[in-house]
């Protein structure tokens, strides 16, 4: 059975209606978020692959050297960046849709989120010290 749009609708509450949400009543923020940092994630994901293939077989400093070509650590903080938060977003949902305890849900999101911002500044920070003192 196909429900028509006027079906659809006596199933969301009033306010839902009205904001336009869904269940989860975050709308498809979250859903776009994820699809536009995997469409991100595929070129820079692309370049970084080429780039580790074209250094295999170089010594330290000449890595060192990779790195610390600006478009290079622009290009690796960008990835990292759209990695983690990518990630993130990944997680929340599995947590989401596994964990039932109200709790425990809120407790692991944040743990998640919190996890993928210290992580992302490590990175972030390993890369500007690598660019800068180079």
């Amino acid at each position: 059975m196909i429900n028509t749009p006027q079906q659809t609708k006596k199933l969301q509450s009033k306010l839902g209606r009205v904001r336009g949400l869904g269940s989860t009543r975050e709308g498809v923020h979250h859903w776009w978020a994820q699809r536009m940092s995997a469409v991100a994630l595929l070129p820079l994901s692309l370049w970084f692959v080429y780039s580790l293939i074209s250094l295999t077989g170089t010594d330290y400093d000449t890595f060192i050297a990779w790195a610390s070509e600006f478009g290079n650590s622009v290009f690796l903080v960008l990835l990292v960046v759209t990695m983690f938060h990518h990630a993130q977003l990944g997680l929340q949902v599995v947590i989401e849709d596994y964990v039932h305890s109200e709790m425990w849900k809120m407790g692991m999101v944040l743990f998640v989120k919190y996890g993928a911002v210290v992580f992302a500044a490590s990175a972030i920070f390993a890369v500007l010290k690598i660019s800068i003192a180079g």
